[in-house]
């Protein structure tokens, strides 16, 4: 953040909890469809492959439109551009929840995907107003307010499901509708967002630009075989945990919460401290590993006394990986190409949502451990993609990608 002086900067920082709602409440939006989706697709006969299918369809759209969101918000201010796909989130929940077939949710996923723009704007706005010594604290509370999402969206998943399958999906509409309100009042332009007119590079060449960098490039892969990683357990765990241990919805919704619990108190509270101690990239590297263990060992245990270890762990490692990964490519672009930048990662995530559901809904009908073997796999190849990143906790960042 530059030095604009001390008003700007408050002002800056008084943007940080609409910012932090805005993610919290997109991954209510997320996050309450995990436990729900599953089961409203099982009630309409449709298998894993389906869900994962549904699933994908979300992803690829968020695939196509993050970057040009991102870009977007290069040029035209980050607040706009927020709003609009609040509003957006908004009403796609509402059509999921009016949804009573394939057809309907199918549009709904479509819906959903187009207006995703909330969480790479938003990051790139968090970045926008703190200080690069800050940025990994504040990439951190990033983190947790995906994990109070992640908690709040499965629980009220599967604690409004029983009034019927629309009213999670309603409730979330009215969230969105209420943070839009909010947001539409609250939210300031920061000064380091401001429109460019000098820059005129397309979507694409300017990601391309962008990933010349070789650090950026590195984390978009990282960040690529992470989320195919960590898509296998949220297609396939309610599957597995109804299948092995008889567990409801509710049951799974509960488990669920307990780890983002777990990661939002890391992510919120020592982020920071571990970060400092250790590194951003030693951070990053022994997150994957711990993920590249636990993953494995998932399918094996015959009690959930057993399994709740290695979900512990992989809550752990994911909580400690995600925040440095953000953190350093968000100083990789001057302020007025973060979104470009930002929508090029949150890209790769999106693109490995299109094929981790997929792969992991075809390989549970072969084996319900071989979804987590392949995850297993991809963050150990993550493990070492990261370990070739040099010098991150100091590099500068690189020059502007216009």
């Amino acid at each position: 953040m530059t030095a604009d002086g001390p008003k700007s900067e408050t002002r800056n920082r008084s943007t940080l909890p609409i910012l932090f709602s805005v993610i919290v409440v997109d991954l209510v939006a997320f996050g309450i469809i995990i436990p729900v989706l599953p089961a409203y697709a099982k009630d309409l006969g449709e298998s894993a492959v389906v869900l994962g299918l549904l699933l994908s369809t979300h992803a690829a759209l968020q695939f196509i439109f993050s970057p040009i969101w991102g870009r977007l918000s290069d040029r035209i201010g980050r607040r706009p551009v927020m709003l609009f796909s609040m509003l957006g989130t908004s009403a796609s929940m509402v059509v999921l929840g009016l949804a009573g077939s394939l057809e309907g949710l199918l549009i709904a996923r479509i819906l959903s995907g187009i207006f995703s723009a909330n969480i790479s704007v938003a990051t790139a706005f968090v970045a926008d107003v703190t200080k690069e010594e800050e940025r990994t604290r504040y990439m951190g509370m990033v983190g947790a307010s995906f994990g109070v999402g992640f908690i709040l969206g499965p629980a009220l998943g599967g604690g409004l499901a029983w009034m019927g399958h629309g009213v999670p999906m309603f409730f979330a509409a009215g969230l969105a509708l209420v943070n839009s309100i909010w947001a539409a009042f609250a939210l300031k332009e920061p000064a380091r967002s401001a429109p460019k007119t000098t820059n005129r590079r397309g979507v694409i060449s300017s990601i391309r630009e962008a990933l010349r960098d070789p650090i950026s490039a590195r984390l978009c892969l990282t960040n690529l075989f992470f989320t195919i990683g960590v898509t296998q357990l949220e297609s396939t765990f309610f599957y597995f945990m109804n299948d092995r241990f008889g567990y409801d919805l509710s049951q799974v919704a509960f488990i669920l919460v307990v780890m983002a619990v777990l990661m939002a108190g890391i992510q919120g509270g020592g982020i920071r401290a571990l970060a400092a101690r250790f590194g951003e990239r030693n951070l990053l590297v022994t997150g994957l590993l711990m993920l590249a263990l636990a993953f494995p060992v998932i399918p094996l245990p015959s009690s959930l006394a057993l399994l709740l270890l290695p979900l512990i762990v992989s809550a752990v490692g994911r909580a400690i990986s995600q925040p440095p990964m953000t953190s350093i490519i968000s100083m990789r672009a001057e302020s007025n190409e973060r979104g470009t930048l930002m929508g090029a990662f949150q890209s790769s995530a999106a693109f490995a949502r299109i094929l981790g559901p997929l792969a992991a809904g075809g390989l549970y009908i072969y084996s319900a451990a071989a979804p987590f073997l392949l995850a297993g796999l991809l963050f150990f190849a993550a493990t070492l993609i990261s370990m070739g990143l040099r010098d991150v906790d100091a590099a500068p960042r690189v020059n502007s990608i216009s």
